[in-house]
């Protein structure tokens, strides 16, 4: 299991060797980087981690840093340190999904938790993803005429109905719905519909179970 790592952001440099310091000693691995730049040019794959950032830098700031992360597939949880905090920026960071917006001279023991809280977040993030992934890959085993036949499922279609639509015969559309029920360890289409749901798969608005 890879040891999540907290990135440190924050063109103080003796602020940020102090802070790096500090998390080391307190038993976390810590990368460093004097701007949001430098940490958006590293490529960290799926690497568990959280993000520590200044709100005021040049070129990007806090707030921008943040923008960018939400931007990417599985976005790191972001604190935010600041020494010059102002209302309008601590709301628009919170909104944005800041997991805290400290002030830089905040008791080290709150900064600790704040820290413990994002790695968290990101674990449990990440846990899910996994599970939607790993939904997703069994409805890749589905074959585009199952896609079909699903969709006709979704919407309460019953059999002579889906093969009506589609132009099939009913016996076969019963082979298709054992095939789907089969691949995807489910037994009632209630059951296959929350199933589609956690995968992101969409499911029509007018669907019912009968």
């Amino acid at each position: 299991m890879i040891e999540p790592t907290v990135h440190v952001v924050d063109d103080d440099s003796s602020f940020l060797l102090a802070l790096s310091r500090f998390l080391r000693a307190s038993g976390f691995r810590v990368e460093t980087y004097a701007s949001a730049q430098a940490f958006l040019d590293q490529s960290r794959g799926e690497e568990p981690g959280c993000v520590i950032a200044d709100l005021h830098m040049p070129e990007i700031d806090g707030l921008g840093l943040q923008s960018a992360l939400a931007a990417t597939q599985r976005p790191m949880p972001v604190l935010f340190l600041s020494g010059q905090a102002d209302t309008a920026s601590t709301v628009r960071a919170m909104r944005g999904g800041a997991e805290d917006f400290l002030e830089k001279t905040a008791e080290r023991s709150v900064l600790l938790d704040a820290v413990r809280r994002a790695l968290a977040r990101d674990q449990q993030a990440r846990e899910e993803w996994r599970q939607r992934r790993a939904l997703r890959e069994l409805f890749d085993a589905i074959s585009p005429r199952e896609r079909e036949v699903l969709g006709h499922v979704l919407r309460g279609r019953l059999n002579k109905q889906i093969a009506g639509d589609l132009g099939i015969h009913e016996r076969t559309v019963k082979v298709h719905r054992k095939s789907i029920m089969t691949k995807l360890n489910v037994r009632s289409v209630a059951a296959l519909a929350r199933l589609s749901q956690e995968a992101g798969v969409a499911m029509p608005e007018e669907a019912t179970f009968p």
